[in-house]
């Protein structure tokens, strides 16, 4: 599979998986998760391991994280055959409130030709420092 494709594929997963998002629901981002999965995110205070614990988590949100809109700003995938890596901003929009993020998301190519998360990272754009 050449850059491009690998860039177009792992885009489209995320953005799709991010619409679904739009009504809370996870599914699709928790069938992109690998087994061995690890999460960073400010709202928790530690790294979340393995994909158990992101199913529990996203299954306490089903049908509550509700979004208007968001896009995904300069998306920039680079790849090798068997790793790519996902990194862009994400503007989420509620109402007449903006959340900005800082997005990375490793995918593994795995054995059966899927593509999978294997780690998430995201942060607060410009976050306080005090």
């Amino acid at each position: 599979m050449s850059k491009q494709n690998i860039s177009e594929t792992i885009i489209a997963l995320e953005k799709a998986a991010m619409q679904a998002w739009l009504n809370g629901n996870p599914s699709p981002f928790l069938a992109l998760y690998s087994k061995d999965f690890t999460y960073f995110d400010p709202s928790l205070e530690w790294r979340l391991d393995g994909w158990n614990k992101i199913e529990e988590l996203y299954e306490s949100m089903r049908g509550k994280a509700k979004i208007d809109q968001f896009q995904m700003i300069n998306p920039v995938v680079q790849s090798t055959d068997t790793i790519a890596i996902l990194t862009y901003n994400l503007h989420i929009r509620l109402g007449d409130m903006l959340w900005k993020e800082n997005c990375t998301e490793v995918y593994r190519l795995e054995d059966n030709d899927e593509w999978k998360i294997i780690h998430c990272h995201i942060s607060p754009t410009k976050p306080s420092l005090e």
